[in-house]
């Protein structure tokens, strides 16, 4: 039986087109097989090998490689909060410990027992001006508290409804993020006057 459906594995081999490459499509195709079946089996590795006629060894390099690929059971929605110098400075360290109290996991390896929730420690995710920061759900989640942990945890067990996209969220993936509110448009200054001794 096969790890991978076949919509996705015609999908996979469609990549290489996109790519001057047919290696450039190992990661994208990774991804969506992570998204398909939770985490990188064996067989689905092996899989995206073969779909993409690549050896099975650079495809699982590539997966071990890179730390948003996961070799083990994650739960369905994963943490990935940055603990680098900018987020440290900024209280990363408060928001592991309560990320792993809100979920009830106490090492990085272990999943929720309601299978929803995971997390890890990661390097910086390039948004250092917004720590404490998280990439979560494909968004990245900036200036967080735990009150803001508590809130997309609740939204995510169904307690809250989803709320809309809002400024606490960062685009990722090429998303566009939103424009700022217009508000009264400012006269632009009038040029200096030169003095006599500029002149």
């Amino acid at each position: 039986m096969s790890a991978l459906s076949p919509q996705l594995l015609d999908e996979i081999k469609e990549l290489p087109a996109r790519y001057p490459q047919p290696r450039s499509a190992v990661m994208p195709a990774l991804d969506l097989a992570q998204e398909e079946i939770g985490h990188l089996t064996p067989e689905a590795m092996s899989e995206v090998a073969a779909a993409l006629e690549l050896d099975p060894g650079y495809v699982e390099g590539v997966a071990t490689f890179y730390t948003l690929f996961h070799l083990s059971p994650v739960g369905k929605h994963h943490f990935y909060l940055c603990t680098n110098l900018s987020c440290a400075l900024r209280g990363a360290g408060e928001i592991v410990d309560h990320v792993k109290k809100s979920i009830g996991v106490h090492s990085p390896d272990e999943v929720s027992a309601d299978g929803l929730f995971s997390y890890e420690e990661v390097e910086c995710l390039g948004a250092c001006e917004f720590a404490p920061m998280m990439r979560f759900g494909h968004r990245y989640h900036y200036d967080l508290t735990p009150e803001k942990i508590d809130a997309v945890i609740a939204e995510k067990k169904g307690l809250v409804p989803a709320r809309a996209k809002g400024n606490e969220l960062l685009p990722t993936r090429g998303e566009v993020a939103p424009q700022a509110p217009e508000g009264p448009a400012k006269k632009p200054r009038p040029p200096r006057k030169k003095k006599a001794a500029d002149a």
